[in-house]
């Protein structure tokens, strides 16, 4: 009679192989239901920082911009501001004039680094960058602001360099942290509204030399015609109804109110450049589409 093979025993815990989890499952709910569907200004802000990053992006490799912007407001301030400062030509009261002046070139050296920033969309849409911005789902305000800016950091980054050479000027400036801000939302405003005015322009001539001819055409007189060089109370009644219809000399008052200390309106100042920023945006957006045709 054969043998019956012995049942083989169970295995103890210390025998047994070790239990391997069981493979995750993917989710896959993305796949089947949608994400909810997000507006696109609850993206604007974030839109807005990015293009600003991307504008300060090409600043970061390439300074030269700085230092040449740089020579203009300080032959500025070192010629005409001493030069007249001793003629004592223009009545400042008991300012001196090269403190007068100063606030007047750094609105200057904003609204000149802004006034032909429409050069650059049209660059934008020669090289083909523009309309692939245009076709992402970026609304095209948060593409205008984002430039604009972005030019406006650039100015308060060559205000910066001009309140300095006028501090080495003996320029009686304020150093209180809370001017100094409000200094530099005042030059955010002001450039914003002229580098949009700049992409307004641009969207209707839609070519570079013809946006550079009504750049220089108007660029001096929204300078002569602000009280950036003398108070408006010298000049004739034509030329004050333009200064008071002009956002430079509103940005020049509140510059004065704030580093000098010269009574200055400063909520209408504040009130103006934000309405204008505003509406420059309005408008260059609008505009936007057609430079991408």
């Amino acid at each position: 009679m054969s043998a019956v093979p012995a049942a083989p025993h169970p295995a103890s815990a210390e025998q047994r192989p070790a239990e391997r989890p069981a493979p995750a499952r993917p989710d896959l709910g993305l796949l089947l239901v949608p994400p909810r569907a997000r507006t696109g200004w609850r993206l604007v802000p974030a839109r807005v920082l990015a293009m600003c990053a991307v504008e300060l992006q090409k600043l970061r490799h390439d300074r030269t911009e700085l230092y040449t912007r740089a020579i203009q407001p300080a032959l500025w301030l070192l010629i005409f501001g001493e030069t007249f400062t001793k003629l004592h030509s223009i009545p400042t009261g008991n300012i001196p004039y090269l403190d007068y002046l100063a606030p007047g070139i750094i609105a200057q050296s904003a609204m000149f680094i802004s006034i032909f920033y429409g050069i650059m969309i049209i660059w934008e849409r020669d090289s083909g960058v523009l309309t692939k911005l245009l076709v992402t789902p970026t609304p095209r305000a948060a593409l205008v602001t984002g430039k604009a800016f972005a030019a406006g950091v650039k100015a308060v980054i060559q205000a910066v360099v001009v309140v300095l050479i006028a501090a080495l000027l003996g320029v009686a400036l304020t150093w209180n942290p809370l001017k100094l801000l409000g200094v530099v939302v005042v030059v955010l405003l002001g450039s914003a509204f002229f580098s949009c005015l700049s992409m307004t322009i641009a969207g209707i001539v839609l070519t570079r030399d013809r946006l550079m001819g009504i750049g220089q055409a108007i660029t001096m007189p929204l300078f002569f015609g602000s009280n950036a060089l003398y108070p408006v109370g010298l000049m004739p009644g034509w030329l004050q109804a333009i200064s008071k219809a002009n956002p430079l000399s509103y940005q020049v008052d509140a510059l004065r109110g704030l580093l000098i200390g010269t009574h200055a309106h400063l909520a209408t100042d504040f009130g103006v450049l934000a309405l204008a920023t505003a509406a420059g945006i309005t408008a260059a957006s609008a505009l936007l589409g057609r430079l991408a045709k």
